[in-house]
């Protein structure tokens, strides 16, 4: 078998992309028809901004990867971009720009403090696929930048359009992404194209893109369920008022102790996945990480069929 044409290869990259890319996932079409309420944007903002601390790592990981100077030349200005320099502030920065103007705590989102495990777990597993795989495949991953302009064109619309109450300054991140994206996909599909030369490379390309297309959809699945109310599930008993509490599958029993049997009473499909968990955090502010603890406890039951998650 020999390998696609560069035009036919191409093609192929794009189907994906037009396909799997997330802006068909359903929390960004509902954010550009201007049916999310500003706790979603804010869930939204605090959570993505984790995701762009991992793009600079990320950067810099496939710099290590090459031996060419030319290559890290051009490559390094994606962490500038990110990272800003002396003179300009980098996506970074304006991000919490972005932050501020959807009225939240700069220094908060920083701390990264309100980080979802499963938001946490997707933007890692970013880093960790560059991390394990070679240079043509760490740039295949990159090329979700081919269809970053167009959505940033229509969120740039969106917000102007369905969202007043966020200030406009917020958005010179979205702003700068329709000139900066267009400039890193044609720079990556080059290298791309020029390298994956036998069917091996260019399926190895294909799934690296799809599965970075899989970690932006996780990303987004995680913010929308931490909107969702989490009830008992028909598949589950719980008994609560047993000596030792506990949930009642058809094939296992979870005993509730402690912190379980506190979220599991709030479980009504009145409270959001966000709502329970900071009910936790303020009955136990000495514990650290609880938010994400009773985040990562919810999916667990979720994923036993304890709970099913009703809509907001």
């Amino acid at each position: 078998m020999s390998a696609e044409s560069p035009a036919v290869f191409e093609a192929r990259l794009r189907t994906i992309g037009a396909e799997r890319y997330h802006h068909r996932h359903p929390f960004n079409q509902r954010m550009h028809a201007g049916t999310l309420t500003r706790q979603e944007i804010q869930t939204w903002v605090a959570n993505r901004y984790y995701y762009q601390t991992r793009i600079p790592i990320k950067d810099g990981l496939i710099l290590a990867k090459t031996s060419k100077p030319a290559f890290r030349r051009d490559w390094i200005r994606r962490i500038h971009d990110h990272d800003g320099t002396g003179e300009r502030p980098g996506g970074l920065e304006l991000w919490l720009e972005l932050a501020r103007a959807v009225g939240l705590d700069r220094d908060r989102v920083e701390s990264l403090v309100d980080v979802l495990p499963g938001v946490r777990r997707a933007c890692d597993a970013y880093v960790a696929l560059v991390e394990s795989s070679d240079l043509l495949t760490s740039v295949a991953a990159s090329l979700t930048e081919l269809f970053a302009g167009d959505i940033m064109t229509t969120r740039i619309a969106a917000f102007e359009r369905h969202y007043d109450w966020v200030d406009v300054e917020g958005l010179r991140y979205f702003r700068n992404r329709t000139r900066q994206a267009p400039t890193d996909a044609a720079e990556g599909l080059a290298f791309v194209l020029e390298h994956a030369t036998t069917p091996e490379d260019q399926d190895r390309c294909a799934a690296a893109l799809e599965r970075k297309c899989e970690i932006l959809w996780e990303l987004l699945d995680a913010v929308e369920a931490a909107h969702h109310k989490p009830a008992l599930s028909p598949h589950a008993i719980a008994r609560l008022d047993d000596p030792e509490p506990m949930l009642v599958l058809a094939e296992r029993a979870i005993k509730l102790g402690g912190s379980g049997l506190e979220i599991l009473q709030l479980c009504d499909g009145k409270h959001t996945s966000l709502e329970i968990a900071e009910a936790l955090a303020a009955a136990h502010p000495a514990e650290e990480h609880v938010r994400g603890d009773v985040h990562e406890f919810l999916e667990k039951l979720v994923g036993l069929h304890a709970l099913e998650l009703r809509e907001a």
